[in-house]
């Protein structure tokens, strides 16, 4: 959509009030500060192009020392880390250390395969990774009755978010996915499938899938606002032909030179060993950055990018429609609010270098 060429003082834009309330709502959370942190080595299920079993950090020995995680925590805390991610290959199989995390830093999300549930105590958000339907699951993720299991596990959980990760051989059942969730009162947001490094199997999105997916998503957003977690700029910015290096410049270390300022400066992943590298850190590592569409990457890049937003009206509230939708999927009991912005909104043009 075009623009006009009008030039906005920031001032100007906020002083609508419906931009200058979601502004005031969003802005209260940009004390947050992330890293992530490998959990475990294990899985109970293996699926097609996993991020996990990818690269170096799938043979880090795991910690299982609850005070040796407690500790790290402590440190990380000191240093202004306020929000924790943990991950790995799958949190779900050491409660005992999700729950020392938490001891430490109560705000925080856990993305699991959803198939063991973690302690309601551990009352950080959760991310259920789902890669279509059943049938779909069981070929690319080795696992039967995967979403049956997960809404039993998660029914009723206001942790819950359920992860759709859009493939090329997956879009037409996310309708059939989001219907069952409808039905079951829960919450979905959409991924992308990134590939990671060396990866060329089918899953690899091309530019025939990205243009379905983009209308796909597009429908379900119009027909289920009340599952579904997203915006038109979150779909403008996930499934446009250049990742989401090429259109914002990452913020995380590993594509990120800069120590200054933001993520170059504050992030680290952790792995199992509770050590980290500044060269491969980054948000979900060992994907092809050229390919990430991550929505776990988009909320930090795409929010670290407010002034190139603040243009004009129509562009800051597709922004904060993406900052708003990134604080819902993330934030436990942080409530969407209605999208702002009811059309697509093409990503400003981005002039920052490339670093390699």
């Amino acid at each position: 959509m075009t623009i006009a060429a009008k030039a906005y003082k920031f001032s100007e834009i906020i002083a609508d009030p419906v931009i200058g309330a979601r502004w005031e709502k969003v802005r209260r959370y940009f004390f947050l500060r992330e890293s992530t942190y490998d959990m475990s080595n294990r899985c109970n299920i293996r699926c097609e192009g996993c991020y996990y079993f990818t690269g170096d950090k799938q043979f880090a020995e795991e910690n299982r020392d609850a005070q040796a995680w407690r500790q790290l925590l402590e440190a990380e805390k000191a240093r202004g880390i306020t929000f924790v991610v943990l991950a790995g290959a799958e949190p779900s199989l050491v409660p005992e250390l999700c729950a020392a995390c938490h001891e430490v830093i109560p705000l925080g999300a856990i993305a699991s395969n959803g198939l063991k549930k973690i302690p309601p105590a551990i009352a950080y958000r959760i991310h259920i990774s789902v890669w279509g339907n059943d049938q779909t699951s069981l070929a690319i993720r080795k696992a039967p009755d995967m979403l049956y299991r997960q809404i039993e596990n998660y029914q009723d959980d206001a942790r819950a978010v359920f992860v759709y990760t859009f493939t090329p051989i997956n879009i037409d059942e996310a309708r059939e996915v989001t219907e069952l969730l409808a039905r079951h009162g829960l919450k979905i947001t959409f991924n992308m499938f990134s590939a990671p490094v060396g990866y060329s199997g089918p899953l690899r999105h091309n530019a025939e899938t990205l243009a379905r997916t983009e209308q796909v998503m597009t429908a379900l957003l119009a027909e289920f606002p009340e599952t579904v977690l997203f915006s038109h700029y979150n779909i403008m910015a996930h499934t446009r032909r250049q990742g989401l290096h090429e259109l914002f410049s990452c913020s995380y270390p590993r594509m990120n030179p800069s120590t200054d300022i933001g993520l170059g400066r504050s992030f680290r992943q952790y792995r199992t060993n509770l050590q980290w590298d500044r060269d491969a850190a980054c948000c979900v590592p060992d994907t092809d950055c050229d390919d990430c569409r991550h929505y776990a990457a988009g909320s930090a890049v795409v929010t670290a990018r407010m002034y190139r937003h603040a243009t004009d009206p129509l562009t800051f509230s597709a922004w904060l429609d993406y900052v708003d939708t990134y604080l819902a999927v993330w934030v436990k009991g942080y409530a969407k609010g209605a999208n702002l912005c009811a059309v697509p909104v093409a990503p400003p043009p981005n002039h920052e270098p490339l670093p390699r």
